[in-house]
């Protein structure tokens, strides 16, 4: 269906499996949303549109890969284009499994599940966004939004090297710094797909939830439940149970630090979903109330599922099962999720890549341009950037800095991922306090108290109380690289495309990580 930009003022919503608008005049920049958690969201310069970034490798995990190769510009769901006069054109999909392109002077649309409603509308940034977000809410439903829980994790400092003994010393050195969760990361399980506790934890995980409420907290657990690891018993007793290829090769949801592939569950498999509310149950048995749920993008991956439905309509469905499972009164908290599919289902959605103690990586974002990857300046680009998303749902921008120890980040950086998380008015922290100064555990109080007074200015800036706070250094694109540095980058990517190489970092970066823990 083709819509003459004239003709938005009068129909915002239109029925169709495919839209195109006619652009009004040459924009000159174009919104970029990406699929899920991790993927970039951007506002890009039209002469300068986004590269494919590399290394392919890391598609899987970091992007949509149906798309990941796709020239034009592009986004999950919606997109939208500015004009020379600050006014913008959004169309946007409400419903699941949608792609928005820009094609020479033209929006373009796309449904892979049918006809389905978009929306379109003209004016102001702010004011198209909203209207989006408000028809989005009506379709998949708005969180109930409390205030949400203050945080702390035990990832970012100990990554998977977390033990009974050491969590039971950390709870009790965090005294009385008014956190209202303690998050058992990823660490604890005897393998993706096998959720019961490993060796680490011989008291198991009722003791360990109980330990943590007996600091009047509430007790928060990580886990991936739509993936299994190729190693875990799962896998090996369930061969039915995956997404499968054209090939009959189970679909994997890419190779990360865990050093092995991780591959897709059938979410439209009854055996599947059985277990999975088991599992759900199972987790609040213990006494955990407070799920993260991780890497649950594979849940909408392409490949052959029982039953024959859209991809991300599957995704959708697990979910509302899962938290139906999780009983009354539990705190959902998606991460590495396709964002639309999450909506009305979960308290609390991750919108923006792991943040990491160094500002930016040159290896993957100067020479790779991949703006996906741990760091701190990417996690404040693609959240600045999903701010929008506020009225649905909790927003997520991951965790804060407060320590010197093990840390590279300078105090202004620092101090923008804090800022940040006020924004968003979701705070947590995984410094230890083992590693806390005096000082820093009284700024981690502070922070945790604090709920200022919050206005836009404009599109990064914002006033804070009586403080002006500006991102846009932070979201500003890297050139992409010439000369000498576009020699480099073609070999580190080509590099990056053997599966040795990226083992290779993944056991140096894990071995850092280690020796970080061994410093407690």
């Amino acid at each position: 269906m083709k819509i003459n930009p004239s003709e938005i003022q009068k129909t915002k919503i239109i029925r169709s499996r495919e839209i195109e608008i006619e652009l009004p005049a040459t924009p000159v920049r174009y919104y970029s949303h990406g699929w899920q958690s991790w993927s970039l969201a951007a506002w890009t310069d039209i002469s300068t549109p986004l590269p494919i970034q590399k290394p392919y490798f890391f598609h899987v995990y970091q992007t949509d890969v149906v798309y990941a190769r796709e020239t034009n510009p592009h986004g999950s769901w919606l997109g939208a284009v500015e004009f020379a006069d600050g006014k913008v054109l959004l169309l946007g999909a409400l419903a699941t499994d949608a792609h928005v392109f820009l094609k020479q002077n033209q929006l373009e649309g796309r449904s892979e599940a049918g006809e389905i409603e978009w929306f379109a509308a003209f004016g102001s940034e702010d004011q198209v966004f909203d209207e989006y977000a408000g028809q989005l809410g009506i379709r998949f439903g708005i969180a109930e939004k409390n205030h949400a829980p203050r945080v702390w994790c035990s990832w970012y400092s100990l990554y998977m090297n977390i033990t009974e003994e050491l969590l039971h010393k950390t709870f009790d050195l965090l005294g009385d710094l008014p956190f209202d969760v303690l998050q058992v990361d990823d660490g604890w399980q005897k393998d993706v797909g096998d959720w019961e506790p490993n060796d680490k934890f011989p008291s198991g995980m009722e003791a360990l939830a109980k330990k943590i409420k007996s600091t009047g907290r509430r007790a928060g657990l990580w886990l991936a439940p739509l993936i299994v690891s190729e190693s875990s018993r799962v896998y090996r007793d369930h061969p039915d149970w995956l997404v499968r290829d054209e090939k009959g090769n189970p679909v994997s949801g890419g190779y990360t630090y865990w050093g092995h592939d991780f591959y897709a569950l059938d979410t439209t498999h009854p055996d599947v979903i059985s277990w999975l509310v088991a599992l759900m149950e199972r987790v609040r048995r213990w006494g955990f109330d407070y799920y993260k749920l991780d890497f649950l993008y594979p849940g909408a991956m392409v490949g052959k599922r029982r039953r024959d439905i859209p991809r991300e309509a599957a995704l959708r469905e697990a979910l509302r099962l899962m938290r139906n499972a999780m009983g009354e009164g539990a705190y959902l908290l998606t991460c590495g999720v396709p964002i639309l599919p999450a909506l009305g289902l979960c308290d609390a959605i991750r919108i923006g890549p792991d943040v990491s103690h160094e500002w930016e990586n040159n290896l993957y974002e100067k020479y790779m341009q991949n703006f996906s990857t741990p760091s701190a300046r990417n996690a404040i680009r693609t959240v600045v950037n999903r701010l929008w998303l506020k009225p649905l749902v909790s927003i997520d921008s991951d965790v804060e800095y407060f320590t010197a120890r093990e840390n590279t980040l300078e105090e202004e950086h620092k101090a923008q991922l804090r800022d940040l998380a006020l924004l968003c008015d979701f705070k947590a922290t995984g410094d230890l306090p083992q590693w806390m100064t005096p000082k820093e555990r009284e700024q981690v109080r502070d922070f945790l108290l604090t709920e200022p007074k919050i206005s836009k200015i404009s599109r990064y800036a914002f006033r804070l109380d009586d403080r002006i706070v500006d991102f846009s250094s932070a979201v500003k694109l890297p050139p992409q690289p010439r000369g000498f540095a576009a020699l480099l980058a073609a070999v580190v990517g080509w590099a990056g495309e053997f599966k040795i190489v990226i083992q290779l970092f993944l056991m140096l970066d894990n071995i850092a990580k280690r020796k970080r823990a061994l410093k407690v």
